[in-house]
């Protein structure tokens, strides 16, 4: 292939790959974007997750095997990989999936949709989108919802334990339930936090000890034991 004509073939592919991005849009620029970029959070005990994503408008289009065709892998937003992040590891409608950033792609169709979570977060959208990627995935029933213009993600249900994260967007809601062990997450990180400057001060050992007891959880945190701290701290208060 001559040097005119290399040219020429990745000149195509380059327009090729920028036919689905708005003009409005830059590489290089920070300029708006028309889908919105917005970002959601949600603490279950002490674990964080947090949904990065981009809105797309309904704008009077059909949306749901239309824009959105049934039965083919999708972004679940706008724009660039829509991510999920957990800060530890948890349970998805009943299936374990580790702490992590994962590329979060959906697959929709009229009764059930089913939910990807793809150990590549970073490319653009579901372009280049490969099963082997996957890990996990889990299928959901969508339901009737009121309204909305804006394609929205929601943390719904919050239990102590749990939530159901929803996408919103025109007339349906997509809802998948995210849980946490709640107290193995925490017994592990009181096992770290007490071995940095935390571990010489009484009030941490009291602070864990209070938990762990109203939780009716049973932890060793030796070398250190509960009751002597206890009983150090009431002499403390006599003396």
């Amino acid at each position: 292939m001559t040097r005119t004509a290399l040219r020429g073939f990745c000149f195509c592919l380059l327009m090729t790959a920028m036919s689905g991005i708005s003009l409005a849009q830059s590489f290089v620029l920070d300029l708006p974007d028309q889908s919105q970029r917005a970002e959601i959070s949600q603490k279950i005990g002490i674990t964080n997750i947090t949904i990065n994503y981009h809105r797309p408008l309904v704008k009077n289009r059909k949306i749901w095997d239309g824009l959105v065709p049934y039965g083919k892998i999708w972004r679940a937003g706008a724009n660039e990989n829509t991510t999920i992040t957990f800060s530890d590891p948890v349970m998805v409608e009943g299936k374990p999936l580790d702490k992590g950033t994962y590329g979060l792609h959906m697959i929709p169709t009229a009764d059930e949709w089913t939910i990807i979570f793809s150990k590549n977060s970073t490319s653009w959208g579901s372009f280049t989108y490969d099963q082997a990627e996957d890990a996990l995935r889990v299928s959901v029933k969508p339901r009737a919802a009121d309204m909305h213009d804006a394609l929205t993600y929601d943390f719904d249900q919050l239990q102590p334990d749990s939530a159901v994260v929803e996408l919103e967007w025109e007339k349906v809601a997509v809802p998948f339930k995210v849980s946490v062990d709640v107290h193995d997450v925490v017994q592990a990180s009181l096992r770290k936090q007490l071995r940095n400057l935390s571990q010489y001060t009484w009030m941490s050992w009291d602070d864990a000890a209070n938990y762990l007891s109203t939780e009716k959880v049973a932890l060793d945190l030796r070398p250190t034991s509960l009751l002597t701290v206890r009983r150090n701290r009431i002499l403390a208060k006599r003396f």
